[in-house]
């Protein structure tokens, strides 16, 4: 499936945010992009353009195309609780969005090309689609010759302490991680007001 390949720190400039990770290009040009930088005066938005630019911030986030993105808003319609939290969470139990915030893959880009590169198990059976939805109690892992696999190495070497993520579990010595629960929207960091994305596909 398609996905953004263009310039990270662009559209991260658009949003006013790094929304792709660490990025020090971001941190020395924080205002929009253009030719006419921080000079031109621009126009107030629209309620209508802040809401898409919501809903794009959450798609470039999560790396998640438009009909992708329509149909997990549907999924979380369909399902009880507030809908805008239902569809964070459905974002957040992706499973390449898991494998990143385990800190298998620094990215979630380089999560999504282990799991298509047959690098992750679930429940002990390798799974290569992305965008699998993981329930509580699935146990995610490393395959047994992919451990060694340098890019993993050093992601599980760097990667920041798991155990601020509420809703999972690591275990370094098996190089995997559960899946423990939906997480609270309060848990979740992301900067997302997905009120405003409820909002747009209510029109």
């Amino acid at each position: 499936m398609a996905r953004y390949i263009g310039p990270k720190t662009k559209k991260a400039r658009a949003f006013g945010e790094a929304i792709f990770g660490v990025d020090k290009a971001f941190e020395k040009r924080k205002y929009p992009p253009g030719q006419h930088g921080t000079g031109k005066r621009r126009k107030q938005k629209s309620d209508y353009a802040l809401q898409l630019m919501e809903k794009q911030k959450a798609k470039y986030t999560y790396g998640v195309l438009e009909r992708q993105f329509r149909n997990t808003f549907k999924k979380a319609t369909s399902k009880k609780g507030v809908t805008g939290e239902v569809l964070l969470q459905l974002l957040e139990s992706r499973l390449d969005n898991t494998v990143y915030r385990l800190g298998i893959a620094p990215t979630r880009r380089g999560a999504r090309q282990l799991v298509s590169h047959k690098h992750i198990l679930v429940n002990g059976v390798v799974t290569n689609v992305p965008s699998s939805s993981l329930k509580p109690g699935d146990v995610i892992s490393v395959r047994g010759k992919s451990q060694a696999n340098e890019v993993i190495v050093n992601s599980i070497a760097n990667k920041s302490d798991v155990r601020k993520w509420a809703w999972l579990e690591w275990n370094p010595d098996r190089m995997e991680g559960t899946f423990l629960n939906f997480p609270e929207r309060e848990t979740i960091p992301e900067n997302i007001n997905e009120q405003l994305i409820v909002e747009l596909y209510s029109k």
